[in-house]
C-alpha cells in the first residue's frame, strides 16, 4: 500500500510525490527572543531538522520574523492560533508556510484573505487539525477519528474553492490508534501531502514509544509525506526520533545505525556508557555506517561482524572489527577512543 500525493514546496523542500520524508521541529524559545531563536534552529539543522516551526503568538514574534528568516537556511514555518490577522502578518515577514487549525481560527471570511495574501507570496499553508482543538461543530462526534477527517476535508472543500492547492494536511490525537484510524481514513480521500505526528505524545521515553509505534506503522503502509515527533523534551530529540523512525523503515539513511546489545549478565564489559558516549559523538556524522557495540562472546562477534565496524566485548577487553574481519584487541577503557579511531578513518575513507 501506497499513498501516491502531489508536490508542495515549502522553501526549498520539497513535500509529497516521493520525495524523502522530510522531518520537522518546532523551537521551543519566545520567538521574539531572537538570538536564542536563532542559535537553536541552528542547531537543530545541524542534527538534521528539514523545516522548523516557530510559534507566532504576538505582534512581536512576527517582528522577530524577518530577522530569524535572514540568519537560518532552513524552511521558516509559522504557527497561527486564534488571530488570523497574525498570519498575515507572518506571510508579509517571510514566512514559508503557515500552520493553523479549523478550530481555533475564527470566521471563514478571514481564512479567505489568508488564503489570498499566500497566493501572493506563494507560501505554502498546512490545515492542522487536532483532537485537542476540533472544532465546536465536532465535538459531538463519537468517533473521533472520524471527527478530525471530516473537519480537515471541510476546511480542504473551502481552500478548494478558493483555487488553492498548496496545502498539506494533518490530524492529530494524542491517541495513537486515534491517530493511525484518522491518517489511513484521510490518506483514503486526498492526495494532498500528509504531516504526521502524535499530538502532545508526552516525554521523552514515553513520547518516543507512542510516535514510533504510530508513525511506524502509518510510515509501513506508505502514508506519510513529512513528519514531527512532539516531546516534552529538547527539540534535538525530535530530530533524532523522527530519523531513527525512518532509518529502521529504510525510508531515509541518515547518519551511523548502532547496534547494540540489551546487556546482560553474561557482559564483562559497561556496554551502556560506550553505546552514550558513541552515539554523543557520532550526532552530527551524516556518513551512513553499521557500527555493533557488543558485551559478550554469545552475539557479540557475529554482528561486530556485520557491521562496518564494531567491538566484541570480553573480560576486561573487546576485540575490534572491521570490514568483517577481526583487526585487534583493545583494553575495555580505551574502547571509545579506539572505537571512534577506526569509525573516523571510514569516514575519511567514504568522504575520498
Amino acid at each position: 500500500m501506497s499513498h501516491n500525493t502531489r508536490v508542495v514546496t515549502v522553501g526549498g523542500v520539497k513535500i509529497g510525490g516521493g520525495n524523502p520524508i522530510a522531518v520537522q521541529s518546532m523551537t521551543n524559545t519566545k520567538t521574539e527572543n531572537i538570538a536564542e531563536t536563532i542559535e537553536q534552529i541552528k542547531e537543530l539543522k545541524e542534527v538534521g531538522c528539514d523545516i522548523i516551526r516557530v510559534a507566532v503568538p504576538s505582534r512581536e514574534a512576527i517582528e522577530a520574523l524577518p530577522q530569524i528568516k535572514k540568519a537560518i537556511n532552513i524552511p521558516l514555518v509559522a504557527d497561527i492560533h486564534f488571530h488570523w490577522e497574525y498570519a498575515i502578518g507572518a506571510l508579509d515577514a517571510g514566512a514559508d508556510k503557515i500552520r493553523i487549525n479549523p478550530g481555533n481560527i475564527g470566521k471563514l471570511e478571514h481564512v479567505a484573505t489568508i488564503i489570498e495574501k499566500a497566493k501572493e507570496k506563494g507560501a505554502a499553508i498546512r490545515i492542522g487539525v487536532n483532537s485537542g482543538s476540533l472544532h465546536p461543530k465536532y465535538r459531538k462526534e463519537e468517533d473521533m477519528a472520524i471527527a478530525l477527517v471530516k473537519s480537515a476535508l471541510e476546511y480542504v472543500r473551502f481552500f478548494e474553492e478558493m483555487r488553492f492547492d498548496n496545502l498539506v494536511l494533518a490530524v492529530k490525537s494524542s491517541s495513537v490508534l486515534d491517530s493511525i484510524k484518522a491518517y489511513r481514513a484521510l490518506a483514503a480521500e486526498t492526495d494532498y501531502p500528509l504531516h504526521l505526528g502524535i499530538t502532545e505524545s508526552g516525554s521523552l521515553l514515553s513520547g518516543t514509544v507512542k510516535s514510533s509505534v504510530g508513525l511506524g506503522v502509518l510510515l509501513a503502509e506508505g502514508i506519510g509525506d513529512t513528519l514531527r515527533v512532539s516531546l516534552s523534551a529538547d527539540p534535538i530529540h525530535e530530530i533524532k526520533v523522527g530519523f531513527l523512525i525512518l532509518q529502521s523503515l529504510g525510508l531515509r539513511s541518515f547518519g551511523p545505525e548502532i547496534i547494540s546489545c540489551p546487556t546482560c549478565g553474561r557482559c564483562d564489559i559497561d556496554v551502556i556508557p560506550v553505546v552514550e558516549e558513541i552515539e554523543r559523538r557520532l550526532m552530527k556524522v551524516r556518513t551512513p555506517l553499521k557500527v555493533a557495540i557488543m558485551g559478550c562472546a554469545v552475539n557479540g562477534p557475529g554482528e561486530a561482524r556485520e557491521a562496518d565496524v564494531g567491538i566484541a566485548g570480553g573480560k576486561r577487553e573487546g576485540v575490534l572489527f572491521k570490514g568483517g574481519k577481526a583487526i585487534r584487541k583493545v583494553a575495555a577503557e580505551d574502547m571509545v577512543e579506539e572505537l571512534m579511531s577506526e569509525i573516523e578513518e571510514l569516514i575519511t575513507e567514504n568522504q575520498g
